[in-house]
């Protein structure tokens, strides 16, 4: 890991860039703390520049309830190089959404199983260099999406104590069965009229989920129509976990 930039935040938190080999991203540390501060991984769907403002409100929210946080960049987002399937995938995937028809199984399979299978891996490259840094240790819980990553990274990493996953993207049929052997606790997030969502598919999922301890906070609104309240409840899960 090296570090590429530093900058204190109005807040007392401390935002550092680094990357990891040719992967981007962003780690947020409180601003004072007497012990190593758990760690929360900020998942998003997109490139760091585009979702800062989301991310860096995540994280200092993560901040005030005494944790760190850290992000990276997804494969083929923002300044990383594209990939040509991925491309055609999600065109494939406008095109279906557009005619108002179901979306066929093997165009999500097509954008999404591909992702995970690089992100998961990067995902964890970047956890082992960030509890080796001073001022960060664990439990440690994921936060946000794509919700497929997040499945898999509770199901094969085992640093990771609690997730908090966002119910707002396509789910291949295979991340079913991943579901049934993910047993930390869950808090799930679902807005009810997301126009990008397929809500039956979503309940599904976390109907498929092998954890004792889950919970599905759906709300009405759109994708981008998350209410404030919500942050609070995700806030109060993680202090359950994590501290």
């Amino acid at each position: 890991m090296e570090l590429t930039s530093e900058q204190r935040l109005d807040d007392g938190v401390l935002e550092r860039g680094f990357t990891l080999g040719e992967v981007p991203g962003i780690l947020w540390t409180p601003g004072s703390a007497a012990a190593p501060a758990p760690l929360i991984l900020l998942g998003h769907p997109g490139g760091l520049r585009t979702m800062y403002p989301r991310l860096a409100a995540r994280a200092r929210r993560c901040a005030a309830d005494g944790f760190a946080a850290a992000t990276i960049e997804l494969p083929w987002s923002g300044d990383r190089p594209r990939s040509a399937a991925a491309e055609q995938a999600r065109a494939d995937l406008r095109r279906a959404l557009e005619a108002g028809g179901p979306v066929d199984d093997e165009i999500v399979d097509r954008l999404v199983l591909p992702l995970v299978d690089q992100a998961v891996p990067e995902w964890r490259a970047a956890l082992d260099a960030l509890l080796a840094l001073p001022g960060i240790g664990g439990p440690v819980g994921y936060s946000g999406g794509v919700i497929a990553i997040g499945v898999r990274l509770a199901v094969v990493e085992p640093r990771i104590s609690a997730a908090g996953l966002f119910a707002g993207s396509f789910v291949p049929r295979t991340v079913f069965e991943e579901a049934r052997r993910v047993t930390i606790p869950l808090h799930v997030l679902l807005q009810w009229d997301d126009e990008g969502n397929d809500r039956q598919m979503a309940l599904d999922l976390f109907d498929a989920f092998g954890s004792t301890e889950k919970t599905l906070h759906a709300n009405t609104g759109g994708h981008t129509g998350v209410p404030r309240f919500a942050g609070e409840d995700a806030s109060r899960f993680f202090a359950r976990h994590l501290r």
